[in-house]
């Protein structure tokens, strides 16, 4: 417990402390952020900006966790470095993304063949690596089955391990690409996606430190209601890393934002939320705890579908936050608002999940 406080404090202080300093070096280069030409005229304000804010992000995360793990006397744990690859992983592919963007004068960046070569050799690296180094009890930090609070009876081997390492990186590859593009469509507002990944990883490190106390690898009488997680201690380390930089980054990101996360940010938050939820064998309880991310995106799903098939618009302007921009509402009001919904859809989840406890 000491090393989860360990690391949301000292990524909190860097994150705080580190961002105006970075500020300074963007403002200094012009490494500005560039606004789409067909969103709300009231952005075109926040053009020249300071972007590429999740190096901050990623940074106070890394170093949060290590800080945790010297004051703890001992080291990490297969899971949560694998954790920490993914996010480090898909935020250089951010990065590239908005130095692109910034480097070229436009508001778009890497081709879309490049980044889904770039996203898929992370998510693939990540996804064989996390069937892998299995401990004591032969427990691998991910498993094929599907998940829902705990593994389901679907089980993607089962017509073999190499049809099954083939269906499961397909399926971690769908939950990495889906998270990631949730959390990049949900940093269209000053704050907005920095508190509900706060937020969210907040659940995760409660939903951690309980599989922690209750795993199967500790309790001398282990029955069905442990919990069959690798290192969950280790996850809830990593989780209360990046609730910690969240935090400190929002201090800067709040409106209005002194800088933005960019893709840097966003693809490394998002590629961390896919990877717990595959790491802690809760995938479908995911979506319910992050659920205003998922609304996010949908949004945009239903916005493209029925244009292609009426060639008519479900909302004003997609993704969703811009819809209610268009409908007058204010930025921190539509941020606020967001953010209360988040907190229910975490209400919500950690209910099911304490309530699944119970019943077994």
């Amino acid at each position: 417990m000491i090393a989860v406080i360990v690391a949301g404090a000292v990524s909190l202080a860097v994150a705080l402390f580190g961002t105006p300093l970075f500020i300074r070096f963007l403002v200094r280069r012009n490494y500005g952020q560039f606004i789409r030409q067909d969103g709300p005229t009231a952005h075109f304000t926040k053009r020249g900006t300071p972007t590429m804010g999740g190096v901050v992000i990623i940074g106070a995360t890394l170093v949060g966790y290590a800080v945790a793990y010297l004051a703890a006397g001992r080291g990490p744990n297969a899971s949560g470095l694998l954790l920490l690859f993914l996010m480090v992983g898909l935020g250089l592919i951010g990065f590239l993304d908005d130095f692109t963007k910034i480097t070229r004068q436009r508001s778009l960046g890497l081709s879309p063949l490049a980044k889904i070569i770039g996203q898929g050799a992370v998510g693939i690296t990540f996804s064989v690596l996390a069937l892998q180094f299995p401990n004591e009890g032969f427990r691998t930090p991910a498993s094929t089955h599907i998940s829902f609070i705990r593994d389901l009876g679907i089980d993607l081997a089962f017509a073999g391990v190499a049809v099954g390492l083939v269906l499961f990186v397909i399926w971690s590859n769908f939950l990495i690409t889906a998270w990631s593009n949730a959390v990049n469509l949900a940093d269209g507002l000053d704050g907005l996606a920095t508190g509900m990944s706060a937020l969210v990883f907040g659940a995760y490190v409660i939903l951690t430190i309980w599989q922690s106390n209750q795993s199967c690898q500790v309790l001398s009488q282990a029955g069905p209601s442990c919990y069959e997680v690798r290192d969950p201690q280790d996850l809830s380390i990593v989780a209360a890393a990046i609730v910690g930089s969240c935090i400190g980054f929002l201090w800067w990101n709040a409106s209005p934002a002194k800088i933005f996360m960019g893709d840097t940010g966003a693809l490394a938050l998002g590629g961390a939320l896919a990877g717990l939820t595959i790491l802690t064998r809760t995938e479908i309880l995911g979506a319910i705890i992050g659920g205003m991310f998922v609304l996010v995106i949908l949004s945009d799903v239903i916005q493209i579908g029925w244009f292609k098939m009426t060639g008519k618009r479900v909302f004003k302007m997609a993704p969703l936050h811009h819809h209610f921009e268009l409908m007058g509402w204010g930025e921190v009001t539509i941020v606020v608002r967001f953010w209360v919904i988040q907190v229910l859809f975490v209400a919500v989840g950690l209910a099911l999940f304490y309530a699944e406890w119970i019943a077994q």
